[in-house]
């Protein structure tokens, strides 16, 4: 009887063995599951919107490059007499809570306005293309308003807005220029969006290209 108990518990290590399964736990305790797993949520790769104002001056981007060393998308610009940047970083959980405590820090030191918001990546659109404008006209009041106004009554979407104002070479008057990355629903035939918006242009006396984005 002694030599069949030995027997029958030998047969039963072998098979824990084979099963990769753990020993039973004390008694009055209960097993850890996923024990030594790391948190799902701490490890995905997370993203921070960050944007920056400060007074335009040497060096200011280099002090938030410094913390910043990469990132994914990145937009800078003089406005009047300030500096602006708009940035996206991505990161786990850890390294972007690191970062967003290093750059609270910067802006008590650097005199700089920062704003973070934690966000997500765009998707991407099967169904829109992507197309350039470019406009150049004298410089009045609401252009970008009424171009806005066009494709959104037309359901474009704007993914991107650049504007500048700036004097004419020869004569000096004052032009301003628009360019926009607007996302047009398959559903719309270019080719009578080109025609409907550089009718919609001469109306406005504007200089316009409506062209694909070049990969």
């Amino acid at each position: 009887m002694l030599r069949a108990e030995v027997g029958l518990k030998q047969a039963s290590r072998k098979q824990q063995q084979r099963a990769g399964s753990q020993p039973a736990p004390a008694p009055g305790t209960l097993p850890l599951a996923n024990a030594g797993t790391p948190n799902r949520h701490r490890q995905m790769k997370q993203h921070l919107a960050v944007s920056a104002i400060g007074s335009d001056r040497t060096g200011m981007v280099h002090e938030l490059t410094r913390v910043i060393s990469e990132s994914s998308e990145s937009r800078m610009a003089s406005l009047g007499t300030e500096f602006a940047m708009l940035l996206l970083v991505s990161g786990n959980w850890h390294a972007l809570a690191k970062l967003e405590t290093e750059l609270k820090r910067l802006a008590d030191t650097s005199n700089l306005s920062i704003h973070l918001k934690r966000t997500e990546p765009r998707t991407a659109r099967t169904d829109m293309l992507p197309y350039s404008i470019d406009v150049v006209c004298l410089d009045q009041s609401g252009i970008v308003s009424g171009l806005s106004g066009f494709f959104a009554s037309r359901g474009i979407d704007i993914a991107e807005v650049s504007t500048r104002s700036y004097p004419a070479a020869h004569t000096g008057a004052p032009m301003f220029a628009v360019q926009m990355i607007v996302n047009v629903p398959s559903r719309i035939h270019v080719a009578h969006l080109r025609e409907e918006f550089m009718e919609f242009c001469d109306s406005l006396n504007l200089d316009a290209i409506l062209e694909p984005v070049k990969s």
